[in-house]
């Protein structure tokens, strides 16, 4: 069940409602993966801001009582696949169904941005990230995504179309 105090709203990636989700990203991937925080940090804000802006992207944050709780973007794969990333939950607010419930306005805004298929990556430290991209109906695929520089090799993927998909929460 979803929390009716939970509220997505579409940000800029340099906006402070974003802010909590990059840090707490830095310091977990670093933390999972043996990097520091700088680096990871870096890392996050290497891709193009405008590749996460309306209307081929977008970066969601999900605010309880106006406090960023859960955020991710999507970004253009191809002309029929947007890709999921920074998908992320406070780690104080984990397991109450906002990963989930973020997932699904994110799938929303995908479908209302004319795509028909999501891809996404996670690292191999990140279990929780598995289980929840697998109970969303995401399939892993048994290759990694074609990319330029560094592979993730846990990849999914989930085909997508208007009738499975909820609307888009205000934003």
């Amino acid at each position: 069940m979803t929390d009716p105090a939970l509220a997505f709203v579409i940000v800029a990636q340099d906006d402070p409602l974003a802010e909590p989700l990059l840090a707490e990203l830095a310091v977990e991937y670093a933390t999972r993966y043996d990097g520091t925080v700088d680096g990871v940090a870096a890392w996050l804000r290497d891709y193009p801001a405008a590749e996460f802006a309306p209307p081929a992207g977008a970066m969601v944050i999900g605010l309880r009582d106006g406090v960023p709780v859960t955020g991710g973007a999507f970004r253009r794969f191809d002309a029929e696949t947007a890709e999921l990333k920074r998908i992320w939950t406070d780690a104080g607010s984990r397991r109450r169904g906002y990963g989930r419930a973020l997932l699904a306005d994110l799938e929303a805004r995908i479908v209302d941005a004319g795509y028909r298929r999501i891809y996404l990556t996670t690292g191999h430290n990140q279990p929780e990230a598995e289980a929840l991209y697998l109970a969303a109906g995401y399939r892993r695929m048994a290759e990694p995504l074609p990319a330029e520089g560094e592979v993730y090799p846990i990849a999914f993927a989930k085909d997508i179309a208007e009738s499975e998909v909820s609307e888009p929460s205000a934003g």
